[in-house]
């Protein structure tokens, strides 16, 4: 049929499709028991509606796991169930009786059945759940042994070990060495024993300090026959020898006697080489590497093992925490026997306080360290309690000069503390 014209024909509104809430329903159980049917089938229905909407079949599957556990499901069986995955419904249905739903609502079955239209009897809902379980679990096992296998052939892979790897690794890089080796056995005559580029040779095949350790002790024992070859007791030396040792050296000596002594020399001379050429990728390798840098200590840490007076009755003194004279610019202390005031001054000083390494004062065990011997100095006080209370009283422009002020000799500071130090003082 053709369209009238002038006619606006109304476009098809699109179908609405279902949105999942961001949000998560929140409901509650309490009360069931005095409610009506009707009630209680409403708020069912709309509790299952709200969850539908605001959650995910993916989030609501672990209420279902839970629920077998709780009901004694067997480890196995929740596997296979998971591999399977459950429906939402049952899913939803296994939420509700874990927050508190009845598993059958007498009032709201009398309700259901006097409903116009509806037909069946209203059933537990763990019925259903039992059931819907039976067929997931049977769909799920023969995954679970097909994962088990997979699994049991995963493990039963060897992993070699990284030494494994490694000699491995350096069987394969020494094969062309043991090729030119070879040539010696072959044809003495028109060996080499320099005819092997073995700089080129390992730095071609990657060969580490790992895998030049693992070469060397495949070649070094080549050598350790013609090594004692070399070292042949003469007759008067071998008949001071037991009969065995006799016997070890008479079949040495007759196991070679086919070679020359240049031969052996030879052949000495290219695993000599070889065995030069692997040190030198070992010492290189120490040479070059980055060495560790050792984590920084905590204050803390730094000063825990200082000796101080915590307080003294006698002067009413405290001491200011330890801590605080790490990277400090000065330090001030007394010791409380021998009635002598002193001040460190820090040699390196951090004009910004930023707390660059190697400023300020600094502690070593129960030393403190890194003060200019020059101006760290203490004085003897001769009033003790008088000057001490100035002492408290003074500001940083007086503290410059309180030393000077003192008409006592000054002797200089060694850095020592011991359980009559307090700490009186720490600038910066």
């Amino acid at each position: 049929m053709a369209k009238s014209i002038g006619v606006k024909v109304p476009k098809k509104k699109p179908r609405a499709t279902a949105v999942r809430k961001t949000g998560k329903a929140t409901f509650s159980f309490d009360n069931w028991e005095n409610m009506s049917g009707e009630a209680y089938h409403r708020m069912v229905r709309n509790i299952r509606a709200e969850l539908y909407a605001d959650y995910k079949p993916a989030d609501l599957a672990p209420e279902l796991f839970a629920w077998m556990k709780e009901n004694d499901y067997s480890a196995e069986d929740i596997r296979a169930a998971k591999l399977e995955g459950p429906s939402i419904t049952a899913s939803i249905n296994c939420k509700m009786l874990r927050a508190g739903m009845p598993d059958l609502n007498p009032k709201h079955k009398e309700f259901w059945a006097a409903l116009p239209g509806t037909s069946g009897e209203l059933k537990p809902v763990t019925e259903f759940i039992i059931k819907h379980l039976k067929e997931i679990i049977a769909k799920g096992k023969p995954k679970l042994a097909e994962k088990k296998e997979e699994e049991k052939g995963k493990a039963n892979v060897y992993v070699p070990t990284i030494q494994e790897r490694i000699r491995d690794q350096a069987l394969l890089q020494s094969e062309a060495i043991d090729e030119w080796l070879d040539g010696w056995f072959e044809d003495r005559k028109n060996f080499d024993p320099k005819g092997f580029n073995f700089k080129h040779h390992f730095q071609k095949n990657n060969v580490t300090q790992a895998h030049a350790r693992k070469i060397k002790s495949f070649f070094e024992g080549e050598i350790a026959d013609f090594k004692d070859l070399e070292r042949m007791p003469t007759a008067g030396q071998l008949k001071k020898m037991s009969e065995h040792e006799q016997d070890m050296w008479t079949q040495l000596k007759e196991g070679y006697a086919h070679l020359k002594k240049a031969e052996i020399k030879m052949f000495v001379s290219a695993i000599e080489g070889l065995l030069e050429a692997l040190d030198f990728v070992v010492d290189t390798a120490k040479a070059t590497r980055a060495p560790r840098k050792s984590k920084p200590k905590s204050a803390d840490k730094l000063v825990e093992k200082l000796k101080f007076a915590k307080t003294n009755d006698k002067y009413k003194l405290a001491s200011v925490s330890p801590v605080e004279i790490i990277g400090a610019t000065e330090l001030w202390v007394f010791n409380v026997k021998n009635r002598k005031l002193g001040k460190y001054v820090a040699k390196n000083i951090d004009p910004k306080g930023m707390g660059r390494a190697g400023t300020g004062l600094q502690v070593k065990g129960t030393t403190i360290i890194g003060f200019d011997e020059a101006q760290s100095i203490q004085k003897t006080l001769r009033k003790p309690e008088e000057q001490l209370k100035a002492f408290k009283s003074a500001g940083k422009v007086a503290l410059r000069k309180f030393l000077d002020d003192i008409a006592t000799t000054d002797t200089k500071l060694n850095g020592r503390c011991n359980l009559d130090t307090i700490f009186l003082k720490v600038v910066g």
